[in-house]
Formats: C-alpha cells, sequence, structure tokens
C-alpha cells in the first residue's frame, strides 16, 4: 500500500509539472551592434528584452492552452544589407522562428522582406523606404511598427514652416545608399511642396570627415542642414564638424532619431540642434519605462528602445488572440486586427498605410520634436501623423 501511494504521489507531482511546465518561444531579433548604427541596434535589444523580461515575470504567455517562455535570439547585421540578409536566414532557416524583431534601416529591412515573406514568418521592422512595405504586397509578413518620413515629414516640415518662418533654402545631406535614395522623392518633395529651395548631396555610409562635404554645403547658402535618415553617429559628426566650420543656419533631423548620441559627440556644438523624436522621457507614461530600463543597464537610453518594447508588445498580444505560436497566418490576421491596445507607451494602437503603400502594415504613433537647450534634449512639440 505505502508502495502505491508513493507512485501515485509522483504521478500527480509529474501532472503538477507538466501542467504548470513553460515551453521557449523563440523571439528573433535583428539590429546594428556594431558600426554607427550601434544605439540604433541596442535598443532594439534592449527594448524586446524587457517587453519579454515582462511577460516572463507575469508568467509567461498563455497561448492555445499552453504558456510559453519567450526568449530573444539577436543578430548583427552591422546596418547593411547583407548582414540583414544573412541574419534574416539563419533565424528562418536554422533557428526555425516564426517571429522576427527589427531590423531597423532600410538596407537592411528590404533585404530581409523577401526572405519572412518566402518564410512566413512575422516581421516587425522600421525603415523609411516606401518599399519596404509596398513590396510585401496584400499578404506579405511585414509591418512597420515606427513612422517612416512619409509619416512624420510633411508635418516637420509644416512646423518649421510655422515657427521658423525666416529659412528659404534646406541642405540635406544623405549616404550613398538605400537609405539615401528615399530622402529626395518622399521628404525633398515635402520640402519642395511647402515653397522651399532643396539642395543635396551624399556620401559613403562610415565616413568620418566631411568638412568638404560641409564647405560645398555652404557655399550653396542654406539656412537648414537637414540630416535626415543618417545614423546617430554620423549626424553627431556632421553636427560638430559643421559648427567647428562656421556654419551659422539651423541644423536638425527629420529623421534617425539619437539625439542624445547625437549630443554626446558634438558636445556644447549641439547646443540649438533639433530633431524627430520618437519618445519624450519627460512624460509621466516615461518614468516606469525609464525605472525598468535603468535597473538593467546604464548610460543614454536612446529612445528608440520604447519603440521597439511597444513593437514586442504588440506581437506578444496577436500571438496571444490568434492563440497559436505556429500559424502566423492567423497572428499575421490577429496583428492586422488589433486596435485600441495599448501598451502603456505611445498610447491605442492605431494601423494605416493602405492609400500610401497598399496595406494597413504601418503603425501611427505620436511623435515629437525636441531639441538641444543648455546641452539637455527638451521636447518642443508633439505632432501625430495623418492616416493614409
Amino acid at each position: 500500500m505505502k508502495a502505491k501511494h508513493i507512485l501515485a504521489t509522483l504521478a500527480l507531482s509529474a501532472l503538477s509539472l507538466g501542467a504548470n511546465a513553460q515551453e521557449t518561444l523563440k523571439i528573433g531579433g535583428i539590429g546594428p551592434l556594431s558600426g554607427g548604427g550601434t544605439a540604433w541596434g541596442l535598443a532594439v535589444q534592449r527594448g524586446v528584452q524587457m517587453a519579454i523580461d515582462e511577460v516572463n515575470a507575469q508568467g509567461g504567455l498563455k497561448v492555445g492552452g499552453k504558456t510559453y517562455k519567450p526568449e530573444l535570439l539577436m543578430y548583427d547585421d552591422k546596418y547593411s544589407a547583407t548582414g540583414g540578409r544573412t541574419a534574416a536566414e539563419r533565424l528562418v532557416n536554422y533557428d526555425k522562428v516564426k517571429f522576427i524583431v527589427g531590423p531597423i534601416g532600410t538596407p537592411s529591412v528590404m533585404a530581409a522582406v523577401p526572405i519572412v515573406n518566402q518564410g512566413h514568418v512575422i516581421m516587425l521592422s522600421n525603415g523609411y523606404a516606401p518599399d519596404i512595405l509596398k513590396q510585401n504586397g496584400k499578404d506579405g509578413y511585414n509591418f512597420r511598427t515606427m513612422n517612416s518620413n512619409v509619416e512624420f515629414g510633411p508635418a516637420m516640415v509644416k512646423w518649421l514652416k510655422e515657427n521658423r518662418p525666416e529659412a528659404r533654402k534646406v541642405a540635406l545631406i544623405v549616404p550613398n545608399d538605400a537609405t539615401g535614395q528615399v530622402v529626395m522623392p518622399t521628404l525633398g518633395q515635402a520640402y519642395k511642396d511647402a515653397g522651399y529651395s532643396v539642395w543635396s548631396e551624399g556620401y559613403e555610409r562610415g565616413s568620418k570627415e566631411f568638412t568638404p562635404l560641409l564647405m560645398r554645403m555652404m557655399a550653396q547658402d542654406a539656412d537648414v542642414l537637414d540630416l535626415n535618415l543618417n545614423a546617430p553617429g554620423e549626424a553627431g559628426l556632421l553636427v560638430k564638424q559643421a559648427r567647428q566650420i562656421g556654419y551659422k543656419g539651423i541644423i536638425w533631423q527629420v529623421g534617425g532619431p539619437g539625439i542624445d548620441e547625437v549630443a554626446d559627440i558634438a558636445g556644447p556644438l549641439a547646443e540649438g540642434f533639433m530633431s524627430y523624436d520618437v519618445f519624450d522621457f519627460n512624460e509621466p507614461a516615461a518614468r516606469k519605462f525609464v525605472e525598468n530600463y535603468k535597473k538593467r543597464w546604464s548610460g543614454v537610453i536612446n529612445a528608440q528602445t520604447p519603440g521597439w518594447y511597444n513593437s514586442a508588445r504588440i506581437l506578444f498580444k496577436a500571438i496571444e488572440e490568434a492563440g497559436t505560436v505556429s500559424d502566423t497566418d492567423k497572428v499575421r490576421k490577429a496583428m492586422e486586427s488589433i486596435s485600441g491596445f495599448d501598451a502603456g507607451i505611445y498610447g491605442p494602437v492605431v494601423w494605416g498605410g493602405e492609400r500610401a503603400y497598399g496595406v494597413n502594415h504601418q503603425l501611427l504613433n505620436k511623435f515629437w520634436i525636441t531639441e538641444i537647450k543648455n546641452g539637455k534634449p527638451h521636447a518642443l512639440t508633439s505632432l501625430f501623423p495623418v492616416k493614409e
């Protein structure tokens, strides 16, 4: 009898363990963890990890009667098309993930999209080229979870026109890659539509010395230097070197948020620099996020970090709503149908993009214009993109 009792107890314990057991759910991550875009790659990695930690602290994802423990598999794409393709191929074909957060940057995203679409893998990315969503088609698996310059560009140009009416000519310095190629058809046109004359010139990504290029810019008598889609490392050098050679005009960045990193690189010469920004760390909703971030990491919090946290939270919500971790068609449908869910960062989820890209896979987020004053970033205003 005693032996039977022991066996029964062991059986009950096994059942209990089985009921409480968690399965691992691999979440792919792609971003630049080296080079000029490192701040953005760390934002992807840390933002997603914060969402994962939060879910796991609450007992995991409850999906289809099972409990899953998300786990991040992060790869460095070196902010390049080759790196993005390699990372996506590894995650899809070797690691067999069904969900990817990142990459950031047009070259990497454009390289990854065909791979995730072929593999039916959900991807939440951020890059400015319209083709990132246009090449998706109605049946694509890629969602862009931060605004592109199609969403924020016209609103920022309008703000400049109203608040800096003395400016007449804009200079755009752009990288010579897929990212830079989208500037003139989108942002450049927005300036022209607002009545500005526009001069532009490109450079090789990864450059450190910009003085000759900036001298040519100054010869054009530009009132505004727009650093648009440049990575924080390069934007910081451009600000610093422009002021060092005596440029007195407005310097701002309609895109490429990383104002803290720009200020770190340019130092006092960053005073007055303005930038598109994706988060205001002084808002009440930001306090808990900042507190949780500082429990794990020190130093500057890149403003993209909350956006990637938000992206991962939306993904987890879609997975739970779909009731599956394997049927990505159901998860995609659930993602498209999410409306009103609030992860506590940007407010309720709003999807758009049908008019601009042919598919409602563009997340529309509130954004800010931030200025360096007395060496610190301060939000000037917040804006919201028009739903297209």
